[in-house]
């Protein structure tokens, strides 16, 4: 009996542990946002992205015709191509991820943890896919996921499409095209950077939001749910 309680304190004890480095790691990693762009002043013109945040994954829903406007002012040729290729949508979702775990993996129910450990183990990690996706009704036509949304500043805006423009990988200054996406008018587009456990498709969501001047931690937006709870309790974020 003695043992056994010896043990149970000794475990609880490493919980304990466990979630103090947990909780210090969050706090040494979050980063503050910038007051200049985020949140927008009051009666000042903004303009509203939302999260979509599903099991696993997330990603960011844009209005198209304001994310045309930065990328012409920026001269981001591969993000004009983009929208150009969407014009007859009224917004754009839009998400990066493992080329591979992306493209197999569309719903939790095909979930291949070969697939899985590959993509978040690889040493250096794996080459990485932008998602492309046409929505014809903002916020609710997202299939199986939760969304917030966010009001940006024209300047933090600005500034997260010129972050989003240099996530394609261009060639001759255009997208390079990598096949058709998962579901509804979709593309998926050949990525710079390398996907691993460090650097997630909801860390790439977060990157971008911090771009646009909002705090965020990174620790804590490894996860969808993580990124979502971040983004509300720091960034004031809210169901559309």
């Amino acid at each position: 009996m003695r043992r056994g309680l010896h043990l149970a304190r000794r475990a609880a004890a490493a919980l304990l542990s466990l979630a103090a480095l947990l909780v210090a790691a969050a706090w040494l990693t979050a980063r503050p946002g910038d007051p200049g762009l985020y949140p927008p002043p009051p009666g000042e013109a903004a303009v509203t992205v939302r999260v979509v945040a599903g099991a696993w994954h997330s990603g960011l829903l844009l209005p198209r015709d304001d994310l045309a406007r930065a990328a012409a002012e920026a001269g981001a040729g591969a993000l004009i191509a983009v929208t150009e290729r969407f014009h007859a949508y009224p917004a754009l979702e839009i998400g990066w991820g493992d080329a591979g775990f992306y493209r197999a993996v569309p719903t939790i129910d095909a979930l291949d943890w070969r697939l899985a450990l590959r993509a978040l183990f690889t040493p250096g990690g794996r080459p990485a896919v932008l998602h492309v996706v046409g929505v014809a009704a903002e916020p609710g036509a997202v299939p199986g996921a939760g969304i917030v949304s966010l009001r940006l500043s024209r300047a933090g805006f600005r500034r997260l499409a010129a972050a989003l423009a240099r996530s394609f990988t261009t060639r001759d200054g255009q997208p390079v095209e990598a096949g058709p996406g998962l579901y509804g008018p979709s593309l998926f587009y050949e990525a710079e950077g390398r996907f691993s456990l460090v650097t997630v498709c909801n860390h790439w969501s977060a990157g971008l939001l911090a771009e646009a001047g909002l705090p965020v931690t990174p620790l804590l937006d490894t996860l969808p749910q993580g990124l979502v709870l971040d983004l509300a309790w720091r960034a004031g974020a809210h169901a559309p």
